[in-house]
């Protein structure tokens, strides 16, 4: 039975990766801050270990004790209202040098195979036609430069040792228990308040949870996984009215929509000091994601449509 160390394993996508790979029959250690209160174990057999804040100078030895496998999750991401002097810095200490370390004490108890969890962002915001891996990284705000740069750390690192190193660049991860912009979407859907969105035509990529984690499982044992960097989604694209009638349906109701030009939307957002938000709802951000299936004959075991209707049927039920 293979062993595998999980970081960020009590976050919304860590929670579903763990019992993934438990349901799998792989033995799990989840990595996390703090070990919950009474438990070092719990009742599925997911194994905690608490390493403190992750930053150049984290122990990970007990955490990797017998793992041949790492998924790494954990990092510093978008905060809103970020009150730190210099946000790069503080991306950097955790998410380049914190993912060093880890990297490097992962090789040195024997690991194998590293999988890094980075983002789409490393290829920008906003684009025209979908992202694919080969493009040249734009990475736009700070989190994402320290992804990308993190990215190049441990490639340089990969090339000089034997531990195998796989890199994922996800959209937006949705699904039960999702924080963020989908959580917006859904309380905004739960108030039936008319939504002015009916006209837009902007598609996004996503990926479901659920799907994420079955790729991260293939990633970690896939021969041909090795060595690569994946961009990953639901390979299926949505407009922002189409999302939204696809979470209302889950909450077994019509999405509310009335159409405004999106122009007008925009300056209205601009008038409102919510631009960049509005951007960020608004823009287009694709990936080509056909990689994950001619090099790993990877499918996703859930639609995007299914993925969206159990999103809104979780919020409704939770």
């Amino acid at each position: 039975m293979q062993k595998i160390l999980v970081t960020g394993a009590n976050g919304f996508v860590g929670k579903m990766v763990c019992a993934d790979l438990l349901a799998r029959g792989f033995e799990v250690t989840a990595a996390v801050r703090n070990v919950p209160a009474g438990a070092s174990v719990n009742s599925d057999g997911l194994r905690f270990v608490g390493v403190g804040n992750i930053d150049a100078n984290t122990n990970w030895d007990a955490a990797l004790a017998g793992c041949s496998g790492v998924i790494h999750l954990a990092a510093r991401a978008h905060i809103l209202n970020d009150e730190v002097a210099d946000p790069l810095a503080a991306f950097r200490a955790t998410n380049v040098a914190g993912t060093l370390q880890l990297a490097r004490s992962a090789a040195r108890a024997g690991v194998t195979r590293f999988v890094f969890v980075s983002s789409v962002g490393v290829n920008g915001n906003q684009n025209e036609r979908p992202f694919t891996e080969d493009d040249t990284p734009l990475p736009a705000e700070p989190y994402a430069v320290s992804k990308l740069e993190a990215e190049l750390a441990l490639q340089a690192d990969a090339a000089n040792g034997a531990m195998e190193l796989v890199i994922v660049r996800p959209p937006l991860v949705y699904g039960p228990g999702c924080p963020g912009n989908f959580l917006r979407l859904l309380k905004l859907l739960s108030t039936r308040i008319p939504l002015p969105f009916a006209a837009m035509r902007n598609k996004r990529s996503f990926v479901g949870v659920w799907n994420l984690a079955d790729f991260l499982a293939t990633c970690l044992v896939h021969d041909k996984a090795a060595g690569h960097v994946f961009l990953i989604s639901d390979l299926e694209d949505v407009t922002l009215p189409d999302l939204l009638r696809g979470l209302a349906r889950g909450m077994g109701r019509n999405a509310p929509l009335f159409s405004v030009p999106p122009g007008w939307l925009a300056k209205l957002a601009g008038m409102a000091g919510k631009r960049a938000m509005f951007d960020k709802l608004g823009g287009t951000l694709t990936v080509d994601a056909s990689r994950t299936h001619t090099v790993l004959g990877w499918t996703p075991p859930v639609s995007l449509a299914e993925g969206l209707q159990r999103t809104g049927r979780w919020y409704t039920e939770r």
